[in-house]
């Protein structure tokens, strides 16, 4: 009969551990639902974006009215002349 006595006992005690996790449980619900004050929330910032304005009569500048276009790049394909050939024929060699 001992042993019955014993094992009655340590489930009473896993039973009372499970309640007290539960009780537990549901007071954090309830303080974090409930009882907590919420955060105040910040009031509305409304952005306005600034007026942009284009000064048109920069481009009228003499120093504008001086400059000259690029040189023309040239093109990557081969040309007649072999001095104005440009790259190499395999360029993963050594050289």
């Amino acid at each position: 009969m001992a042993i019955t006595f014993l094992q009655k006992e340590k489930k009473q005690r896993y039973l009372i551990l499970v309640f007290i996790i539960i009780i537990l449980a549901l007071s954090l619900v309830v303080w974090y639902g409930f009882l907590r004050k919420p955060k105040p929330i910040p009031p509305l910032v409304i952005y306005k974006p600034p007026k942009i304005e284009i000064n048109f009569e920069v481009l009228k500048h003499p120093f504008l009215r001086e400059s000259q276009p690029f040189e023309e790049i040239k093109s990557f394909e081969k040309t007649k002349l072999p001095e104005e050939e440009i790259g190499r024929d395999n360029p993963f060699l050594l050289y």
